[in-house]
């Protein structure tokens, strides 16, 4: 199989340059030893003007065959039929990939320490591959090299030419030209790294999880923006579901990092790596359960949590509410407040009250498909999924992490087809709009929006209220003035180290009856936990309901000036 690189310039800047891109002298022919063969680097032609580099891969398909790897599941198609004789030494694919790889490894890296300014300096590149198989047509290759800056000529291979009646072949003629303003050198070798098995939808190896490592790194800067991300996705990876699915929640993680200026592991930051456990936490732990994280702040910016103490009594046990900065409330003599069962002798977790309050919300809406937004581990999920009155549940998180877990609570890979057919789990942040959210009857953010600094709530504002729209939204948030009735937590302190704010009262009113104004939703508001006549709840919430005389399309509802800056 062949490959050639070619670029143009100048006296001042001469192609040449194009050898110690690729760490290969222009003067001579070398030869590299592979897996399956021996990899040759050669110049057919070196000067000023113009410069080609040309990879050839002679394959031995003895070793191939031998070594067990070019048949069977992400091998190569065409050998379990012809041991012998196939096309894996004439036609590109992962073979010439691995090559690619192997011998310009630090050119695909962008590195060149003779020359460290030249990897960045962008070249007229010309690359031909005379034959590769495209399980797509002409149409695919130009939908996977046109949005990377590529002006693309493809052409047909026909079966035969003496038979034109026989039509064309699965195989192409390639030719990728780019001006200086394209791709450089680095990225171009990271395109033809991840799509040349991609249009051949096969490799010669098996397909294990660390290619999801490989496809990352090579798809760095390009895959998490391109629109045939997962047709790209699941063919490198040989349709492999476990491993498309986690190489797509990390791409969503990527991209969301690169919208909001983040690093990853700031997005990603919600949950630690274990499950936490219902019910009441003793003093000391952390506010949602688990040891040094905050609540699944589904918002780009909401950083990590403040860990390990500062609540005392005031700890979290999310039993079944949606999201993890959670208290649990010792209904004490002092507060003179008495659980619901009416005896006043047991304490009832906060998280309880709250999924009650949401359950109660819930069914006096009437909903049969619900939004949990910051779902955290799933556990108001799991409590809807036990209802049958509600056909579709979807969990919405930003967070690979808590998705992970909260489809283990699920068991999702052991539900039946029914159970199955009504929960889904979805990456996604409420910083940005999402039409996967529109047309549903009830959205939930539990302890959600205190995750959220200040500045960015106009943004979750309008994903929810301007965009998605549901017919009812359920809104809870701790009542700051509650703190005071816990002894344990020091003043001025906040209930979590990852609340960005914790709102009176009269703040949460007024930010609620501000967001019904604007998006035309009537606002109830119903307090959560032992309502104390001089603090008011623990937690309060507040019932979106949207107005019958109002359109549900987004475009109607009024948008403000900071909505559009959003």
């Amino acid at each position: 199989m062949f490959l050639t690189i070619s670029t143009t310039g100048t006296a001042e800047r001469p192609a040449t340059d194009l050898g110690f891109l690729l760490h290969k002298h222009p003067d001579k022919a070398q030869a590299f030893s592979t897996s399956y063969g021996k990899a040759h680097v050669l110049y057919p032609e070196a000067s000023a003007e113009r410069c080609t580099a040309a990879l050839l891969l002679e394959v031995d398909t003895v070793a191939l065959v031998r070594r067990g790897k070019g048949k069977g599941r992400g091998g190569a198609p065409d050998a379990a039929l012809a041991q012998y004789v196939n096309d894996r030494p004439y036609a590109a694919s992962s073979l010439l990939a691995v090559a690619l790889s192997t011998v310009f490894a630090s050119a695909m890296k962008g590195q060149c320490n003779a020359r460290p300014d030249l990897p960045a300096r962008p070249l007229p590149l010309r690359i031909e591959v005379p034959a590769l198989p495209a399980r797509g047509g002409a149409d695919l290759v130009r939908k996977l090299f046109e949005p990377l800056g590529w002006t693309v000529t493809v052409e047909a291979v026909p079966l035969d030419v003496r038979f034109p009646a026989w039509g064309d072949s699965r195989y192409v003629r390639l030719v990728l030209e780019s001006a200086e303003t394209g791709p450089t050198l680095a990225e171009a070798l990271r395109h033809l790294y991840v799509l040349l098995p991609v249009l051949d939808d096969a490799k010669h190896y098996w397909v294990a999880s660390d290619e999801v490592d490989k496809l990352l790194r090579a798809g760095e800067g390009w895959l998490p923006d391109h629109p045939e991300q997962q047709l790209i996705t699941s063919r490198y990876l040989s349709r492999r579901w476990s491993l498309t699915r986690e190489a797509m929640e990390r791409l969503e993680l990527v991209r969301l990092a690169e919208a909001d200026d983040s690093a990853v592991e700031e997005i990603d930051n919600a949950v630690g790596d274990q499950p936490d456990t219902d019910g009441s936490s003793g003093p000391g732990d952390s506010a949602d359960g688990l040891s040094g994280t905050g609540g699944s702040a589904d918002v780009p910016g909401a950083g990590t949590g403040g860990g390990s103490g500062g609540t005392g009594e005031a700890v979290g046990a999310e039993a079944g509410a949606s999201t993890g900065a959670d208290v649990s409330v010792s209904v004490s003599a002092s507060a003179e407040a008495e659980t619901e069962t009416g005896t006043g002798a047991k304490s009832v977790p906060l998280a309880v009250l709250r999924r009650e309050a949401i359950l109660a919300a819930l069914h006096a809406s009437g909903a049969g498909r619900v939004l949990d937004l910051g779902c955290g581990q799933g556990q108001l999920v799991q409590t809807l999924l036990k209802d049958p009155r509600y056909t579709e549940i979807v969990g919405v998180d930003v967070s690979m992490r808590a998705l992970t877990i909260a489809s283990r609570r699920l068991k999702l890979e052991r539900l039946g087809e029914r159970q199955a057919a009504r929960v889904r789990l979805l990456q996604g942040s409420l910083a940005y709009t999402d039409k996967r959210l529109k047309g549903y009857d009830a959205a939930v953010l539990s302890e959600v929006v205190e995750h959220v600094d200040l500045p960015r709530l106009p943004a979750l504002e309008y994903a929810v209220f301007g965009s998605a729209r549901p017919r009812t939204v359920l809104v809870t948030t701790p009542n700051v003035e509650y703190n005071v009735r816990w002894e344990s937590l020091p003043a001025g302190h906040s209930r979590h180290g990852d609340h960005r704010f914790e709102w009176t009262r009269e703040e949460f009113r007024a930010w609620a009856s501000a967001v019904g104004e604007r998006h035309a939703y009537d606002v109830e508001f119903v307090p959560v936990g032992p309502d104390d006549p001089e603090v008011g709840p623990p937690t309060q919430m507040a019932v979106f309901t949207l107005r019958a005389t109002t359109h549900d399309d987004p475009a109607k509802a009024p948008v403000t000036k900071e909505e559009k800056a959003a």
